[in-house]
């Protein structure tokens, strides 16, 4: 593809993204251009590096098959390459990690494990908001090495879909949470990070104070935060206040 052909691509993208009022809607025109450029799947969200249980994905559009595999093969909650992601902080493929000499035993070990699945090439663009946290999209799919100007084209129509995605998720009450956070839950973390007591919280939510209480201390101990002011903290980094 050419540089001016990239270019239009990305302004296409950039204005069309602007308009989806959606997850689903924003899910689907992404995955129609990533396959433009030989990928497959996708996830955007915000994860922890050393908090796993912290991270939160807006959207997940991965083939059936890969994502049994990544689930059933534990990297759901110890994927190695979250570590690369704080080493690195910018976008990386893997073909680039794999040439990597820092890259660990582990992530090395998975990127080979990939490959035996079928996704072979991946490109993973983060978003640092503190030294353990980062907004993140990864691509993933089965070509060959990605070349720098499509990388790059790429890397922006990810913050381009990160942004929208950040943006539409909390306020449609839409977001994967690796912890299991239930709706109830998310709900009252939210309220939580607004300065709500537990009295406050059961009356909007129109269930019991206890049953309230029990939603914020549930949800406590998934995101394993010591009191409510670290929670909310939480709550406001994932973009769910």
């Amino acid at each position: 593809m050419t540089p001016a052909a990239l270019a239009k691509d990305v302004f296409q993208f950039a204005n069309t993204i602007r308009e989806c009022t959606t997850l689903e809607e924003c899910t689907v025109l992404f995955r129609g251009t990533i396959a433009r450029f030989g990928f497959d799947g996708f996830a955007s969200g915000e994860v922890d590096s050393v908090e796993r249980s912290r991270s939160m994905f807006y959207m997940v559009d991965w083939p059936k098959r890969m994502f049994d595999f990544y689930v059933n093969s534990g990297y759901v909650s110890q994927d190695p390459l979250l570590d690369e992601i704080k080493r690195l902080s910018v976008p990386f493929t893997w073909s680039a990690l794999l040439r990597d000499k820092f890259l660990s035993r582990a992530g090395r070990e998975m990127l080979d494990r990939m490959a035996e699945e079928g996704w072979t090439e991946g490109l993973a663009v983060p978003f640092r908001r503190t030294e353990t946290r980062f907004g993140l999209v990864s691509i993933v799919g089965s070509r060959g090495t990605l070349p720098a100007d499509e990388k790059d084209a790429l890397s922006l129509m990810a913050m381009c879909l990160h942004e929208q995605a950040r943006r539409l998720g909390p306020s449609l009450g839409v977001a994967l949470a690796l912890s299991a956070l239930s709706l109830r839950e998310l709900d009252s973390l939210r309220l939580i990070a607004r300065g709500h007591s537990d009295k406050e919280i059961a009356a909007k939510l129109g269930i019991a104070t206890s049953t309230a209480h029990e939603h914020v201390e549930a949800a406590k101990r998934k995101l394993n935060v010591g009191n409510r002011g670290e929670a909310a903290a939480v709550v406001v980094s994932l973009g769910l206040a």
